[in-house]
């Protein structure tokens, strides 16, 4: 991409140092120099190591657990304002904490709007992020917050599959307006799983709503933890005599034992981006680039252009 000598500068947290250098790639720009000095104890100070004044400057940092990845973006935020960048951008391929975006039960924490907060205070003047778990955590802030869809990743990838009888599912109500907008992109039938859990990452019960008999099924979600809801879900759908159960998920956080989980479910495979480093890797995980939507993104925001059609799936 052109850019000219007032362009933006580009820095990373350094969770998402991997992908930062793809998105600098993409953008045009060298990526900024940050280094970090670590205490014995592990408290650590990340130090800007050119002049960002009067600039505009993004900062690339998923904030999946534990707390340092949060952590380490909220210092490169204030050390920003303290060197007195014009403009500063949190960059948050993966938004951390935002499943506790209300009150499910007595005395616990929103710790979304925490987390909203805290960036704020730190001194971030806008948010780019991709498939919120719930669209309304925009809502907790006072700043821009452009909140971007995979799907324009995605569904290039489906259609280049001419799978047959395709059909999009929802692995649970939550979900389902999610599948319901890919389904109208792809013209497909959609079903929806009804299920209860015991308690957090625990399903006692699932239910599917709809016929997948002889289907190409496509399950959607944002995020995929601990494999059980996606699993469960896949072997559900092929037990109802589904043709094929692949899943579509933005996050691959994969935490416990859900590689194995993946590895011995019907799941033809699992398409995810890159938005968090994957542990380890596997024959059913396929792992699209999420660098250039947020370059492109990025780039508009700078030079003042549209960026509405990458809201739009």
């Amino acid at each position: 991409m052109p850019h000219g000598p007032a362009e933006a500068k580009i820095f990373t947290c350094s969770q998402s140092q991997y992908l930062a250098e793809e998105i600098a790639e993409a953008y045009g720009v060298k990526l900024g120099n940050v280094i970090t000095s670590t205490y014995s104890d592990g408290e650590f100070q990340p130090s800007y190591e050119e002049s960002i004044r009067g600039t505009r400057i993004f900062i690339i940092g998923s904030t999946h657990p534990g707390p340092k990845n949060l952590m380490e973006m909220l210092l490169m935020i204030d050390a920003a304002k303290r060197a007195s960048a014009r403009h500063i951008t949190a960059v948050m391929p993966y938004f951390g904490w935002a499943r506790q975006d209300r009150k499910d039960k007595p005395r616990v924490p929103i710790a979304a709007k925490l987390v909203a907060k805290m960036l704020e205070a730190a001194g971030a003047t806008r948010i780019i992020t991709m498939d919120l778990h719930a669209d309304q955590i925009q809502g907790f802030f006072e700043k821009p917050v452009d909140h971007l869809f995979a799907s324009t990743i995605f569904l290039p990838y489906l259609k280049s599959l001419n799978l047959d009888n395709l059909t999009i599912a929802s692995p649970d109500m939550g979900g389902s307006k999610r599948a319901y907008t890919y389904s109208k992109a792809l013209k497909s039938d959609v079903v929806i799983c009804y299920k209860q859990r015991a308690k957090a990452n625990v399903i006692s019960h699932m239910e599917l709503i709809g016929d997948v008999t002889g289907k190409n099924v496509v399950l959607v979600d944002d995020m995929v933890d601990t494999a059980g809801t996606l699993t469960k879900a896949a072997d559900l759908m092929m037990e109802r005599g589904a043709k094929s159960v692949r899943a579509i998920c933005t996050h691959p956080i994969l935490s416990g034992n859900a590689y194995e989980k993946l590895e011995n479910s019907a799941l033809e495979e699992l398409i995810v981006t890159n938005s968090i480093p994957l542990k380890k890797e596997s024959k059913k995980l396929r792992v699209l680039s999420c660098a250039n939507l947020f370059a492109e993104v990025m780039y508009n925001v700078h030079h003042n252009q549209s960026i509405s059609s990458k809201f739009i799936i």
